[in-house]
């Protein structure tokens, strides 16, 4: 352990303790091996002296420089390539198996109004899905699936659900739920919309503005799943009422019961942040999707009052978290990688920009509007 001035350090040094920039915010964790783009980090924040691990075995500057610079130029190098290969295969067999489960879906979905419910099908088809959830981007679901998540109101209903499911699943792992609770939280997330299917098609697939009587009559879907999943065996109470509360908020102003926060399932306070968050960063017919940042800061806004607070802050923080290194698209046009995520404001990261700093919580005018490569 040496604390050295930056101008002494080189690539391939390893950190010994994390970074936190002067406010605060995390700027590097502890073990990371500095690269060439990292130093350019730590100098444009004015980092004077670091914690450096150059314990034995660590191998001498210019070897684990040379070991940096291979990092670096992973467009050449063919070990990188075969990693890439395996990935492209993992997201491959990850599509397949939404892709599985939205025709499963579909299927089911024909007979549900009849209170017909093949649970532990649904179940094996969804542990395929499960099985490959590394594969799953929060951030960037709508480019990873783009051909799934059509504009018709069918298949948007069914691919939003899957995606409810797969992040609901996420944040129960987030929260450290038993891992035996993970397929009835996944499941609750899938069957959440479930009752959309009691709805007149000529409301739940009108391409213009709703008048209030079928705002109403769409506010109505909660009790209409509930009634769906009542009796159905194989899931667990929270399922169920994951279907009737997702739409209820703590202090009292959600429907369809307007109950508060000590009344609404855990399972629900969960499908209520991932349903949110999707039906933003979805298109519809007659709406746009938003960047998945700035739905972020909606549920930030919603977890005062609204949404489970500390749910909502672990949800930022892990979301963003998966994004570092993420190359986006700024609302002027410009397109950069997510260097650097502040703690207390994750949602405004500082993006690279040919080798310009963009610190997006100092200029509010600036935003992500899209995220171009997860």
């Amino acid at each position: 352990m040496v604390m050295i001035p930056l101008a002494q350090t080189k690539p391939g040094d390893r950190l010994n303790q994390d970074i936190h920039t002067s406010l605060g915010g995390l700027l590097m964790l502890k073990g990371r091996q500095l690269s060439p783009r990292d130093l350019d980090v730590l100098q444009a924040f004015m980092v004077k002296h670091i914690d450096i691990d150059r314990s034995s075995g660590g191998g001498s500057h210019i070897e684990m420089a040379s070991i940096a610079a291979a990092v670096e130029q992973t467009s050449s190098s063919p070990e990188i390539a075969v990693l890439d290969q395996e990935n492209a295969k993992d997201e491959e067999q990850f599509v397949k198996a939404w892709l599985s489960l939205a025709k499963y879906m579909s299927k089911m979905l024909a007979t549900a109004a009849l209170n017909r419910l093949p649970i532990l099908e649904l179940r094996q088809v969804l542990e395929q899905l499960l099985a490959n959830i590394s594969s799953y981007r929060p951030m960037s679901v709508k480019s990873q699936v783009v051909e799934l998540l059509k504009e018709d109101a069918s298949d948007y209903l069914i691919n939003k659900s899957i995606a409810v499911c797969l992040t609901s699943y996420l944040i129960g792992q987030w929260c450290d739920y038993p891992s035996k609770e993970g397929m009835q939280i996944a499941m609750a997330g899938l069957l959440h919309d479930i009752g959309m299917i009691k709805i007149d098609e000529d409301i739940l697939y009108k391409k213009t503005y709703l008048s209030e009587s079928e705002k109403a009559e769409m506010k109505r879907h909660p009790q209409y799943g509930y009634e769906i999943l009542r009796n159905v065996p194989a899931i667990n109470d929270g399922v169920k009422l994951a279907a009737l509360q997702h739409h209820e908020r703590l202090d009292g102003s959600g429907y369809p019961l307007r109950v508060k926060a000590d009344k609404i399932h855990s399972y629900a306070k969960i499908v209520a942040i991932a349903d949110m968050f999707h039906a933003m960063t979805q298109d519809r017919v007659y709406k746009r999707a938003e960047s998945p940042y700035v739905a972020l800061e909606h549920l930030h806004e919603a977890s005062f009052g609204k949404l489970e607070p500390l749910m909502v802050q672990t949800f930022i923080q892990k979301m963003t978290q998966l994004a570092q290194g993420t190359v986006v698209k700024l609302n002027d046009g410009r397109i950069g990688r997510i260097v650097v995520i502040d703690a207390n404001n994750p949602t405004r990261p500082i993006v690279s920009i040919n080798g310009e700093m963009v610190h997006l919580d100092q200029d509010k005018k600036l935003w992500i509007v899209s995220v171009v490569q997860a």
